[in-house]
């Protein structure tokens, strides 16, 4: 396995200056973008889309459970499988307590498309107390491209394309903003867009091997598996 330079701690210090330079143009950057985002122009949600939750029938604007904004995860749901998919079951994994999120009065919910009776089995077997509800039966997904069929409706907001075996399923993440009882669609993003809310990801970045995936540019020999591939459901490690 090929080693970085071994050095001394002087010129470990001057390195890492240097390092640090490029991560506060990144940030810099990364809050320029943030503020952009915050400008974006919204779209009036006109279509009362039903969802199935623990308590019955909820609509879209029952999920803010009374705050001004809200989170959604779209949830990939394989239905050969009747479970949810490991990637997306990463994603839930690493949801911090959402009482951090309510204090900036934002709410979070996911939403899959499985059967939710299904769901509900799968979310208890892996521990998840966000709230999680499906969409079966109703046009969300289509309209929000997380299920992509060009015989239902062309995709409009995803430009992520799909290998040509794909189930027709992608992931995303979409913000919502309320007033009163109008429902504004702020933000979509999809495929590595979302990433950025997997602190096991974030970590990994801080660490030697990195993700350890093969698109990275890591040193000869260093561990790499392809993108993904060792994703397990956390009980299945």
């Amino acid at each position: 396995m090929t080693m970085p330079p071994i050095v001394s701690r002087d010129e470990w210090l001057t390195a890492r200056r240097a390092l640090l330079t490029k991560e506060k143009e990144l940030t810099a950057a990364r809050d320029a973008v943030a503020a952009q985002r915050r400008r974006l122009p919204m779209v009036e949600i006109t279509e009362d889309y039903a969802f199935e939750g623990p308590s019955g029938t909820v609509r879209l604007l029952d999920l803010f459970e009374g705050r001004r904004q809200l989170v959604v995860y779209h949830f990939m749901w394989r239905f050969d499988q009747n479970d949810g998919c490991p990637s997306c079951s990463f994603v839930l994994d690493n949801v911090g307590h959402l009482a951090h999120l309510h204090a900036r009065d934002t709410s979070f919910a996911t939403v899959t498309r499985g059967p939710f009776a299904e769901v509900e089995v799968f979310r208890k077997r892996m521990g998840w107390d966000v709230p999680m509800v499906s969409s079966h039966g109703s046009d969300f997904n289509y309209d929000f491209d997380v299920s992509l069929d060009p015989a239902v409706k062309p995709p409009v907001y995803n430009y992520q394309p799909l290998p040509a075996d794909s189930s027709g399923e992608a992931h995303g993440l979409s913000t919502f903003v309320r007033d009163g009882s109008r429902v504004f669609h702020a933000y979509s993003t999809y495929a590595r867009g979302a990433e950025t809310v997997v602190g096991t990801y974030n970590y990994l970045d801080l660490t030697a091997f990195g993700r350890q995936e093969v698109h990275e540019d890591s040193l000869e020999g260093w561990p790499q598996a392809s993108v993904m591939s060792w994703l397990r459901h956390h009980d299945e490690y």
